[in-house]
């Protein structure tokens, strides 16, 4: 079999590489022609645990293949898979300019018969779009060739991503004819036959699908977050009520961990998109709402903590900052909670110095020289009035406590993630703020 896979983001090259795993020829269609050449040097624009050498395997066995020509791409290929972006627009819509654009040449383009899936999070009727675009450009052309339309949406966790492909917990798919069906099966075939299971359904309910999955998940962090935040008034302990709630097989113990708020490309933007949708539909989506306005308002509780601390007397006050990107095994600053937090020191006055394992490059673009950047976890802590810890990577779990006391001037940790020991941070004389629970002090 050979699809093309059109858009070379996170979604379009986890996806292209892991169908050549499967022995599929692949081509990666994109229209950023420095982003091409340098895939085909396999220098990767995302980071991506194992992603590197597994493109760099399949572009050896001539397995997958990276062009900018979607019209040479596309030829005998039995697919075609779109995967840009969906930027949200200001109103908290998704833009479907880049999705209807790829449509529209595709129809210009197609030689033979074909499946053209969206890949990419789009809203619901979008298939309706993508099949009217189509038709319209081979109306254009007097062409009467046929094509199906399917919702094949990715559930894909960023540091994760290969293994979740690989091994997938479901796999969706949308369609409304036979034809594309026994073709989508075929596709997926190698992943079936690890017992994973595949769930065809018409093509509204798949759109819906994965805007209601990220928007449950969601959902869950933020009734966690609100619980941690009465937990703390009240004084009652988050980590044992999680542990308590967890154990519920009807609840479960995924994404029930409170801290200082979601982000990245999936969750701020599908949450958005879909109370845009209900709205449009005349639906007031009220539980997504507060989600929404309970995840803004944890991204600012660490620096609420940090001003209660200090006594609102910032300015001048340097702080370092362990943790950029929006969660671990990723770069993505996309709705980082990282991003509000410095936000609201810098206005106050604070330096920041910070340190992130991957994501430094993507916080200087972002972010600029508003910051200092460090070359290791313990340099950001030079001469520093506290530490912050806003994204829970491995190895910042393990302090040392004797390198700790001698760069900072000031023995206080702000942990965002909770990953801490309350009772040893007190032993060794720090005093520790984190969500969920009492302030410990020496």
């Amino acid at each position: 079999m050979k699809i093309a896979v059109v858009g070379t983001g996170y979604v379009g090259l986890v996806s292209g590489t892991c169908f050549a795993e499967t022995g599929i020829t692949v081509i990666c269609v994109d229209i950023d022609q420095e982003k091409i050449d340098n895939l085909k040097k396999v220098i990767i624009p995302i980071y991506e645990p194992g992603l590197d050498n597994m493109v760099k395997s399949n572009v050896d066995k001539g397995l997958l293949f990276f062009s900018t020509n979607l019209e040479e791409s596309i030829v005998d290929c039995d697919a075609v898979f779109i995967a840009v972006g969906t930027p949200p627009d200001e109103d908290g819509s998704a833009d479907l300019q880049y999705v209807l654009s790829v449509a529209d040449e595709i129809g210009k383009y197609m030689q033979d018969y074909l499946v053209i899936a969206t890949k990419s999070t789009v809203p619901i009727k979008t298939a309706e779009k993508v099949r009217q675009k189509v038709s319209e450009a081979l109306k254009k052309r007097g062409s009467d060739l046929e094509f199906d339309v399917a919702s094949n949406p990715e559930f894909l966790k960023e540091g994760a991503a290969i293994n979740d492909f690989l091994k997938p917990d479901r796999i969706v798919i949308g369609t409304d004819s036979v034809r594309a069906e026994k073709l989508m099966k075929r596709l997926y075939k190698p992943f079936l036959l690890n017992g994973h299971p595949i769930v065809f359904m018409d093509i509204t309910s798949a759109e819906m699908t994965k805007y209601a999955a990220n928007s449950m998940l969601a959902t869950k962090i933020s009734f966690m977050n609100d619980i941690a935040n009465l937990c703390e008034v009240v004084g009652a302990d988050v980590n044992m009520v999680r542990r308590g709630i967890g154990s519920d097989t009807r609840i479960g113990n995924k994404f029930i961990y409170p801290g200082a708020g979601y982000g990245g490309s999936c969750f701020p933007k599908d949450v958005k998109a879909l109370i845009k949708t209900g709205d449009e539909y005349g639906r007031s989506l009220e539980i997504l709402k507060a989600v929404e306005l309970v995840n803004e308002n944890q991204k600012a509780l660490i620096p609420a903590k940090v001003k209660a601390y200090f006594g609102n007397e910032l300015k001048g006050k340097k702080l370092g900052i362990w943790g950029l990107s929006f969660k671990p095994q990723t770069d993505d600053m996309r709705e980082a909670p990282s991003l509000r937090i410095i936000e609201e020191l810098l206005k106050e006055g604070v330096e920041v110095r910070a340190y992130d394992p991957v994501a430094m490059e993507e916080a200087k673009r972002r972010l600029g020289d508003s910051i200092e950047y460090c070359n290791d976890k313990y340099e950001a802590l030079i001469d520093c009035d506290g530490l912050i810890v806003v994204t829970e990577w491995s190895e910042f779990r393990i302090l040392n406590f004797k390198v700790l006391e001698k760069l900072m001037k000031e023995k206080v940790i702000f942990d965002g993630r909770n990953i801490y020991d309350a009772e040893e941070l007190q032993e060794f004389g720090f005093t520790y703020y984190s969500i969920g629970r009492q302030p410990v002090k020496p």
